[in-house]
C-alpha cells in the first residue's frame, strides 16, 4: 500500500487536494454565502484576508484566503526587536561564502533549550530577501515546545518543512496539522503558526521560498496522473478557540506573543487575544501536508533512464525562462529498476543547477554502515563534476542485469535543486568537509 506506516498515528482530519479552492467551518455557517465581506458576518465575525499575490495575478496563479474572525490582526501592539536566545536569528549571520568544490556536511547537530523558532539556522542562501527573490535552506533541532501563548510567522516567505526525526504538531490560523518524518509541510508566508513536540524532540531540514510559491510539476506526455497526486495533499480544516453566546463567537482575554521574521530578523509584539480565532474560511491559499509515501514513481522500462527531474515532487518556477526553477523539491524513494544493458547510477555529471541533497531516516537509530548520516547534507555548486567513486563504478560495470528494487532500506533521500548560486553562511562554512 502507498503510505508511510507511521509510529505515530494521526489525530487530525484534513481537507483534500492541492490547488483546489477549499473551505472550511469550525461553527456551521460561519462561511458567509456568496459574499467575502458582508457588513457584519455570522456571529458577528470580522472578515480577514490574508493576500499571496498580487490582487491582479492571473486567475489560475493568484493566491488568498478569507478568515472569519473574532479579532483583527491589526489589533496589537508595537513590533520590538525580538531578543530571546536563538541559535541564528539573522540570515546572513556573518559573511556568506560560495565554493565551487563539493560539500558535505556529516550532522548538523541538536543543541538543547531551543524551541521551534529559536532553533533555526541558515546554513544556504541566494537572492534578496527585501526584493523577493531567492531562498534559504536552514535546519531545525528543537527539543522543546514553543512558549505558551506564543504564534509565530514569516514575512519573508513560504515555509517548506522537511522533518527528519521526531513529529511536530502545527496549530495554524486555518487549522492543524501533524507532520511526521517522511511527510513534509508547507506554511505560507503570513500564515501564524505554533508548534509543538509531543514526541520529544525534532529535527529537520527547512526551505524557505522567497520568490513565488510551491506548485506540483506539469506532467506533459506523462498525463493525468503520476508523481505526487494532488488528491494526497492534505489541507487543514478549521478549529475555533472561542465560545458562542447569543449568536455572538467570542475569545477570552488572554495576552499572547506574535514573533514575526522579518527581513532575515525577529521581531514581537504582544496582543490581548489569540491568533486562533478563525471560526471559517475559504480560499486558495493555506498550509498543506504530504505523505512522500504516496509519491507515484515513475521510471525507464527497457534501457537509459529520464532526467532525475521524474522525482520532483514541488517545484517553484523561476518565470525566468521555460522550465527554470527557484527551488523544486525531489525525492528518491523505494522502486524498481529494470534497465537493460544500463549505468544504473546517475551518469558522471555537470549541472547548471545547484544541489542540496539530505537524508530523511525513517528509523531513529539509522543502520552504521550507511555512508551518508542522518541530519547532514551535500552540495553540488553549479557546474561541478560528481559521479560515483571508483568502487562504486567498477561494480556498476561489473553486475548481472536483474530487476532489482532499490532505496528499500529505513532512508528517504531529498533534493532540493536551484538555478541559482547558494553562499554558505559563516557557521555553516566552519563545520563542511570540502571534496
Amino acid at each position: 500500500m502507498p503510505v508511510t506506516q507511521f509510529t505515530v498515528p494521526e489525530k487530525y482530519t484534513y481537507n483534500i487536494g492541492l490547488g483546489s479552492y477549499h473551505h472550511s467551518e469550525a461553527l456551521k455557517g460561519a462561511n458567509p454565502v456568496a459574499q467575502n465581506s458582508p457588513q457584519v458576518p455570522p456571529y458577528k465575525l470580522l472578515t480577514e484576508c490574508i493576500s499571496g499575490t498580487s490582487f491582479t495575478t492571473p486567475r489560475n496563479l493568484n493566491l488568498s484566503v478569507w478568515m472569519y474572525r473574532v479579532t483583527a490582526s491589526f489589533n496589537r501592539g508595537r513590533y520590538v526587536s525580538y531578543t530571546a536566545e536563538t541559535a541564528s536569528s539573522k540570515v546572513a549571520a556573518g559573511p556568506m561564502t560560495y565554493s565551487p568544490n563539493f560539500l558535505h556536511w556529516n550532522d548538523f547537530g541538536l543543541e538543547p533549550g531551543y524551541d521551534w523558532v529559536s532553533s533555526q539556522k541558515v546554513i544556504l542562501s541566494s537572492g534578496d530577501i527585501a526584493t523577493k527573490t531567492g531562498f534559504s535552506y536552514s535546519v531545525f533541532a528543537a527539543t522543546k515546545d514553543m512558549a505558551p501563548n506564543t504564534a509565530y510567522y514569516s514575512s519573508d516567505g513560504d515555509t517548506l518543512i522537511i522533518p527528519q526525526a521526531g513529529v511536530l504538531d502545527i496549530k495554524t490560523e486555518l487549522g492543524h496539522l501533524m507532520v511526521r518524518p517522511n511527510e513534509i509541510a508547507m506554511i505560507p508566508r503570513g500564515l501564524k503558526y505554533r508548534v509543538t513536540l509531543p514526541a520529544g524532540s525534532a529535527r529537520g531540514y527547512i526551505c524557505e521560498l522567497r520568490q513565488g510559491h510551491f506548485r506540483l510539476p506539469e506532467l506533459g506526455t506523462i498525463g493525468t496522473t503520476g508523481l505526487a497526486n494532488a488528491r494526497d495533499f492534505q489541507i487543514p480544516v478549521a478549529v475555533f478557540d472561542g465560545t458562542i453566546t447569543d449568536g455572538v463567537a467570542s475569545c477570552p482575554a488572554v495576552e499572547w506573543t506574535i514573533i514575526r521574521k522579518y527581513n532575515g530578523s525577529l521581531f514581537s509584539c504582544t496582543r490581548n487575544h489569540t491568533p486562533f480565532d478563525v471560526a471559517a474560511w475559504h480560499g486558495s491559499y493555506y498550509p498543506y501536508k504530504y505523505d512522500l509515501g504516496r509519491f507515484s514513481v515513475l521510471g525507464s522500462l527497457l534501457y537509459d533512464h529520464p532526467d532525475p527531474s521524474i522525482f520532483t515532487v514541488l517545484t517553484a518556477p523561476s518565470f525566468r525562462g521555460p522550465g527554470t526553477a527557484v527551488v523544486e523539491f525531489c525525492i528518491f524513494p523505494p522502486r524498481w529498476q529494470v534497465m537493460e544493458n544500463t549505468y544504473w547510477l546517475p551518469p558522471y555529471h555537470m549541472n547548471t543547477m545547484s544541489e542540496f541533497i539530505g537524508i530523511i531516516m525513517k528509523d531513529p537509530e539509522p543502520n552504521p554502515d550507511t555512508a551518508f548520516k542522518p541530519f547532514g547534507g551535500m552540495l553540488t555548486g553549479a557546474m561541478t563534476p560528481h559521479g560515483s567513486d571508483k568502487k562504486e563504478h567498477d561494480a556498476e560495470r561489473a553486475k548481472a542485469f536483474k530487476p532489482a528494487k532499490v532505496a528499500t532500506e529505513p532512508v528517504m533521500a531529498f533534493l532540493l535543486e536551484s538555478a541559482s548560486i547558494p553562499g554558505v553562511a559563516e557557521w555553516a562554512s566552519k563545520i563542511v568537509i570540502e571534496k
